[in-house]
């Protein structure tokens, strides 16, 4: 007889990784076993410090939400899982306690996939594991990651080119520290803590592997009173070891460990424990081998001396981003990288450029980015948007230094445009005599456009309020910003012109809840999800940071972020609107992708049922924050 309910988790699940990468009868096995758990809003899956579960999740419809509960008892989002996204795989990959809170972000349905039946089934597929080790980092909250020390480069994000990477030889610790099978845990302590190190291999006279020793040992069975200090190693040690030959690969490596629930795989010279120990590889190890590090762009941009060599390397980017939503990491982390990469790219077109120019500039300048790129939001090859502040000079010489700035401009304009950004149709750029002005030039154009507010005014205003400085002295920026918010406390006209521009736009959906798509002209038939979607949240968001009186946050999501800590009343309503946006931004960079453009036009027909129904979620939080707007700054006389 026919399982109809398992034909449907069936149907679900084939459509998202790793699943879609299970042959069917094996996908349906897993299906057979699947339970469905009906969440309430604020229902919560598992607590950070509970027991690993006998499952792992996947999201069938609404949102999870996973916290990290800091050192101050407060929660931290570290993801929000959508449908089809996986969470909760820790058991799976380190059989250790949940270190997370996974919450119901609204009513949703998720379900749970048992572990064991699924090691079964998937045991040989490298593919699967390589997936939810990925998944895994991404979600992991660890005080050591690279994110935690103030970097945005994670080694564990996954490479362009996975199955190269999957069949490569693995990189491991040579030369790993040791203890003899004769010492006590007191000396092996002592070597972990001098050397910083996580874990010791327990060796005997021939140097052949015979335990390990993790700060877990040391937690679980010394710092809990069961043994005393002065232990033996072999005592505490797990043993035997789990051993490999030099020269495997990431898969098998990865594997190894997956199929035996450990974390370290001992290298010897001949494979077997029986010879010498010559290396350590360890779970860290398979996810940098597994990752491709920004890092690595940026220095090929860095090294870069002409706009050839940018151009190669930011393209580099372009796959790193369809590798990236490909992976569902979270859009957090691809728009810092990209973003840092933009930056990077400008500011090297910046530096190739003053060699070319035939003397050093006369005095100290700053390159902005505004717009999209101002406010880290430019993922794709988009429209240039830029402007250069440069240092006071006397009236005499003020022609003459202007001159040689747009004469710089110009250079970086030409060289960003080869490297695959546009110029700007309103030439809102540098190169532009408009865009390019002294400091105090600038704060009288600022001074006239708040004090003075028209419709033209709100417009280039409301695209400078985004920028970010990118190159040269950001002194200048911060000089500009305090004037600016100077003039801003002088009059309460220039907000209420802003909150009308962030009001102005129709809900995207029409009366009969139908997405409001493009009656005429080429882009007919299209849903526009820059214009009815995603400005409107920028907007919003713009003037609230501005009305707060808050500098250097431009990011539209980290804005709606800011407003939640400092406004807890509101604070539901802005992260919907942070991951409306953020989840708004990836529909149009995937798009974007598809198409090979900007994504501003979204055709709907492409899109799945699912994928329809999180287009539309996203625009509840749209039409609750305009009304927010109307009320808190008296809008409903102006519209």
């Amino acid at each position: 007889m026919k399982n109809s309910i398992a034909d449907r988790v069936f149907d679900f699940l084939k459509k998202y990784p790793p699943f879609n990468l299970l042959k069917n009868d094996d996908l349906l096995e897993i299906s057979k076993q699947v339970s469905i758990i009906y969440l309430e809003k604020g229902d919560t899956v598992f607590k950070k410090g509970d027991d690993f579960n006998t499952d792992f999740y996947l999201v069938r419809n609404g949102a999870v939400t996973l916290f990290h509960t800091n050192s101050n008892n407060e929660q931290e989002v570290l993801n929000i899982c959508d449908a089809g996204d996986v969470f909760g795989v820790r058991p799976l990959i380190t059989k250790e306690n949940y270190k997370l809170t996974a919450t119901a972000n609204e009513e949703s349905i998720i379900y749970a996939v048992p572990i064991d039946i699924f090691q079964t089934v998937t045991s040989d597929n490298a593919s699967v594991y390589k997936y939810l080790i990925t998944a895994f980092a991404t979600n992991a909250y660890d005080p050591y990651t690279a994110e935690e020390t103030g970097k945005i480069f994670v080694d564990y994000l996954p490479h362009t080119s996975q199955d190269m990477v999957n069949f490569q030889s693995a990189n491991y610790t040579k030369r790993p520290i040791t203890c003899n099978i004769d010492s006590t845990l007191k000396d092996a302590a002592i070597k972990m803590s001098t050397h910083k190190i996580g874990c010791i291999i327990v060796t005997n006279e021939h140097e052949y592997p015979m335990g390990i020793i993790t700060n877990s040992d040391i937690k679980n069975k010394i710092a809990t009173g069961l043994f005393p200090i002065e232990t033996s190693v072999s005592y505490i040690m797990s043993s035997p070891v789990i051993t490999a030959k030099k020269g495997l690969t990431v898969a098998d490596g990865q594997l190894q460990m997956i199929k035996h629930n450990i974390g370290h795989l001992c290298i010897t010279k001949d494979g077997t424990a029986n010879s010498r120990l010559i290396g350590v590889l360890t779970h860290h190890d398979i996810l940098v081998s597994l990752g491709n590090n920004p890092s690595v762009i940026l220095k090929a941009i860095k090294r870069a001396k002409r706009t050839r060599k940018l151009r190669t390397a930011r393209l580099k980017a372009n796959n790193l981003l369809k590798s990236y939503l490909e992976q569902n990491i979270p859009l957090s982390h691809i728009i810092k990288i990209i973003s840092q990469i933009n930056d990077t790219v400008t500011a090297q077109a910046i530096v190739i450029a003053l060699k070319k120019m035939p003397t050093p500039p006369p005095v100290s300048f700053s390159w902005m980015a505004i717009g999209s790129q101002g406010r880290k939001e430019q993922l794709l090859f988009t429209d240039q948007d830029n402007a250069i502040v440069f240092n006071d000079v006397s009236e005499s010489k003020y022609k003459e230094t202007q001159d040689y700035f747009l004469k710089l401009a110009k250079l970086v304009t030409k060289s960003l445009n080869k490297i695959g950004f546009e110029y700007c149709e309103a030439d809102m750029m540098a190169s532009n005599p408009e865009w390019c002005k002294s400091l105090s030039e600038w704060k009288l154009q600022f001074k006239d456009w708040i004090l003075n507010p028209d419709e033209k005014a709100i417009l280039l205003s409301s695209i400078f309020f985004d920028y970010s400085h990118v190159y040269g002295d950001e002194k200048l920026i911060d000089d500009l910003s305090d004037s600016i918010f100077e003039n801003l406390n002088k009059t309460l006209s220039f907000i209420k012109f802003l909150g009308i521009e962030a009001v102005k736009s129709p809900s995207p959906l029409g009366f009969f809840k139908q997405f409001l798509v493009e009656q005429d002209g080429e882009q007919k038939d299209l849903f526009n999800i820059k214009s009815r979607a995603m400005m409107p949240l920028i907007d919003a968001a713009r003037l609230l940071i501005l009305n707060n009186k808050i500098k250097g946050i431009n990011n539209t999501s980290e804005r709606y972020e800011k407003l939640a800590e400092i406004d807890p009343n509101n604070k539901e309503l802005y992260e919907s609107c942070s991951y409306a946006f953020k989840a708004l931004l990836k529909f149009k960079t995937k798009q974007g992708i598809l198409l090979n453009n900007s994504g501003k036009f979204i055709e709907l027909k492409t899109l799945t049922k699912e994928e329809q129904l999180k287009l539309r979620r996203c625009f509840k939080p749209i039409h609750e924050i305009q009304e927010s707007l109307k009320l808190r700054f008296d809008l409903k006389n102006f519209i």
